[in-house]
This record gives C-alpha cells, structure tokens and sequence, in this order.
C-alpha cells in the first residue's frame, strides 16, 4: 500500500542533568582543603528545527525516539560535568506539534524560515557539587544535589503542504493533466481512477520573480466524509491554500451534480476549506456533447455564485488555458494584497511554498511512497 508520510508519533526525551560531585582538597601541606565537588552539567535539550528540503515525516516515523544527551557528573578539584548535547529533530514548512493524548497545539511552522528553531524541552539542571555546602558550623559537607531528571513527551507531528492553489475534483477530471500543463510537475496520468494516490506540488512560474505554487490531492468522491475511496485523508493538505481550483468533466452525463457533490463534501470537513475563494474549471469540452453541457454547469453555478469565475476549457486541446492561467494568476494577486493590507506586518505569516527551481524532479522519498516535484516532460488528457 502507498502511504504519505504526512504524520507521526514520536516520543522525546530531554536530557537529565548531571549529579553534583562529593569530594575534598587533599594536597601535601593543606591538610584542611575543604570541599572540591563541582556542578553537574545541564541536560540537552530537544530542539525542532525547519528544513526547506524535506517535504515528509518518513525520517519521524523511521526514527520515533528522540533522546539529548544527559550532562556530565561534577568532578573532584571544582570541575564542572560537561553540558549535554541538545537533539535537533528537523521538520518540512508547514509542520504542525502537538501532545498526543490531548491533541493540544503546541507549536506551528508556518514558515519555511532555514533558521527557525523551537525549543521545546529543556534539559534538566546539574546538581550542585558539596562545595556549595560549606559553611563556618559545616566545613566538611558530605552531600550533593542530584541532577533533575529531564522530560519526557509524546507528540504527534502533522504535516500541511503549503502552497497558493488547492486543486479539487473527482476522479479522472483532469486535475494532473492540468498540472502537468501549468508546471514542471509530472505526476501518474492514466485513463483510469484514482491514479493519484499522494498529494503532489507544481510551481506555476509567473516571471522570473515570482511563482504559484499549487497542490493536488487524489480526487474526492461521493461518500468520501463516510471513508468512501480516500476519504479526507489529504484534504488537510490544501487547507493552507488561499483558493481552490475546482475541476469538472464536463464529459460526463451527471456533470450538473458534480459541483454541489464536491462543495457537499468539503464543508463536511471543514467550513472554513468550502468558503475559500475558488475558480471553477468545466474541463473537457473537446468531447461531443461536453461543450453544451459545459455551458450549462457555468450558468448554474454562475447565478448562484456571481463572484466566482467559471472557464471553459480543454487540456488536452489547450483551449481556454490561457485565459485559466491568467484568471489564477489575477486571483492569487489579489489575495495576497488583501491580506497584505489587512495583516500588520508582524502579523504577516507566509504560507507559501518556496522550491528551488534546481531541484525540480520526480525525487522517490522512501521505499513506501513517493511524491511529485516538477521534472521530465510527459503530457495527457487523462487523470487520476
């Protein structure tokens, strides 16, 4: 079975600290030193950090013990115990931290900043050695602190892809092949359902400054709030997008359906997913019939929602793609200036996925899954 490796269990440990040290001055001629125990060094601790090249939790769920290093015991002559080393746990932009029992939020990276660090634990502290002890009435101090043992937490660790588009349809609508014409993105195109089995990005380049990056998930179908096909398991993934791209096959006989069947299942997972601003895409209408059936979905849809923009278009033939990837483009603009001018800028967060155009190929993540990045050249019609 394919799996994404979009969460993970891990258990995490900060270190203990070390034990304060016992012990005297014996030297030739000061045959009353006094005491010489030296501190216990503090335990490490456990460290989140993002790195922009890791795009799954696979190295989370191969490695799901996290353990710093516990500090070195004081020593004889007022030695301080060495400091434990922290364990650093690297993590994708948009990785979500919570506690496993109670599914409390504990942290969100919401940027893909290389030089963000999160501390979570901190390390236990060192035990005082006896030379802390002394005093005119006890110059002679037989006890220590014993170092504070350091925490230990269960988490769950969610990832979110981020990126400006969410892609969304059933099954066969079109939705890779659409990819593969706006990106460098190959994703599995075949004649057949459900051929997209993990989520999968592409960068759409506007110019040499600026990118769309835009997501595609397995396609959702009727029931799928019930476990039908995928279910929801990656609808998580387009949460963070700031519109959706809806795709209709427009070839099909119930095409009049299909938008109320999507919009349906969507706002059972989430309200806030189903009123994102959205552009409607009724593919396909290179078939016969298609066209005619095309027209009447866009009429529909467009006097129930007036603000949403409906396209006709062929991805196979290329017709109406250019005027879809300009509408995108004019949609994606405008809402980041929105929220630009409505955020104060502390308050600005970016959620966008940056990928580094050297890097864009089809890249197998482990043995159990793989995800798509922009890559060879491959084109077709047909999806999922």
């Amino acid at each position: 079975m394919i799996r994404f490796a979009d969460e993970a269990l891990i258990e995490v440990h900060a270190g203990n600290g070390g034990n304060g040290c016992i012990a005297f001055r014996r030297e030739k001629y000061i045959p009353n030193g006094g005491p010489a125990g030296g501190d216990g060094g503090k335990g490490g601790d456990v460290v989140f950090c993002v790195k922009r090249n890791l795009r799954t939790l696979v190295s989370l769920r191969h490695h799901p013990v996290f353990k710093a290093r516990n500090g070195g015991d004081g020593m004889n002559w007022n030695k301080y115990g060495k400091d434990g080393e922290d364990v650093v746990i690297p993590v994708p932009p948009g990785t979500t931290i919570r506690d496993a029992e109670t599914g409390e939020l504990i942290h969100d990276f919401t940027t893909e900043s290389e030089d963000e660090r999160f501390v979570f634990l901190t390390g236990g502290k060192g035990g005082w050695g006896n030379v802390h002890f002394k005093s005119s009435t006890n110059q002679a101090p037989r006890y220590a602190h014993a170092g504070k043992p350091g925490e230990v937490r269960k988490l769950r660790v969610e990832l979110s892809i981020m990126a400006d588009v969410g892609l969304v349809g059933f099954p066969n609508a079109g939705k890779s092949s659409l990819l593969t014409e706006f990106t460098n993105a190959r994703p599995k195109i075949a004649p057949y359902p459900f051929t997209t089995k993990i989520p999968n990005l592409g960068v759409l380049r506007v110019d040499s400054e600026r990118d769309i990056i835009i997501a595609d998930i397995p396609g959702i179908i009727e029931g799928a709030s019930e476990g039908v096909g995928l279910g929801f398991q990656f609808l998580k993934h387009i949460s963070r997008t700031s519109c959706l791209l809806f795709m209709i096959d427009c070839s099909e006989e119930k095409c009049l359906e299909t938008y109320d069947v999507l919009c349906k299942e969507l706002s059972t997972y989430s309200q806030e997913l189903v009123s994102k601003p959205r552009i409607v895409l009724c593919n396909k209408i290179d078939v016969e019939g298609a066209a005619e059936r095309a027209e009447a979905v866009a009429e529909r849809i467009r006097a129930a929602e007036p603000d949403t923009a409906v396209l006709l278009v062929s991805v196979l033939t290329r017709r109406g793609m250019d005027q879809a990837r300009n509408r995108i483009i004019e949609l994606v603009d405008r809402l980041e200036q929105k929220s630009a001018e409505t955020a104060s800028p502390a308050a600005v967060v970016t959620e966008r996925a940056s990928i580094n155009p050297s890097f864009m190929q089809t890249r197998s993540i482990d043995d159990s899954m793989e995800i798509q990045y922009p890559g060879a050249d491959t084109h077709s019609e047909a999806d999922e």
